[in-house]
């Protein structure tokens, strides 16, 4: 058992788990935009939907599509900060399936370089502790807790073209931790989402946007420890 297990994450709000995770599912949303989006459509599954709001899950998840962290002094007034910033929250309601009850749907709409749109859609789950798990990125799966710096890819789907990002990584002194691949079929749009050791350099991540076969590249901040 580690000390956080006993203690508890350091955060405001009531839980852990409606207030810390979904707090975080929110900066992972943000990080994955690149910034703070115009517009937000969260849905809310289960137990998130039925008490979130005592528990101020709703809260949580915008003081963090802000880019808040759950001790940030600003998440209790997240919804004045959101109008400050200009940004527009839509709450629903929905059943995810066969998902943990502390599950929300994230949909984002920002502006991107030369004010063209950006979307992204992000799922996950905060399963307790302030930890949580992102389990879909722009409809793909993917299993990634925010406990490391994580590098998100979206590409063609090409022969040897995971090989070639693992040798880019390693090249740059990175160790991978985990990965998860995910494609739409053969030839189509593939997710890689890899968990490493340490950030990877600017270099390395301007080698990959650069790729003609890559159409997107993230890199994730360490969210919390683990």
């Amino acid at each position: 058992m580690s000390l956080l297990d006993m203690i508890g994450p350091v955060m405001i709000g009531p839980s852990s788990s409606h207030t810390a995770g979904a707090c975080r599912l929110g900066l992972v949303a943000h990080h994955l935009l690149g910034g703070v989006p115009q517009r937000a459509v969260i849905g809310l599954h289960a137990s998130f939907a039925k008490t979130g709001r005592g528990h101020g899950t709703h809260l949580a998840l915008v003081a963090g599509l802000l880019g808040c962290f759950p001790d940030d002094p600003r998440l209790p007034r997240a919804f004045e900060e959101a109008g400050v910033a200009g940004l527009k929250v839509e709450f629903r309601d929905v059943d995810l399936g066969d998902v943990h009850p502390n599950t929300a749907h994230i949909d984002l709409t920002g502006e991107g370089p030369e004010g063209a749109e950006v979307r992204v859609a992000v799922q996950g789950s905060s399963t307790g502790g302030g930890v949580i798990l992102v389990t879909q990125v722009q409809g793909l799966g993917v299993n990634f807790s925010g406990s490391a710096p994580t590098v998100l890819l979206r590409y063609t789907d090409t022969i040897g073209m995971i090989a070639r990002i693992a040798s880019t990584i390693a090249a740059d002194g990175v160790n991978i931790a985990s990965l998860t691949c995910t494609r739409e079929n053969r030839g189509g749009q593939a997710l890689l989402a890899i968990e490493l050791d340490a950030p990877l350099s600017a270099a390395a991540l301007a080698f990959f946007n650069h790729w003609p076969d890559t159409n997107w590249v993230r890199l994730l901040p360490k969210l919390m420890d683990g």
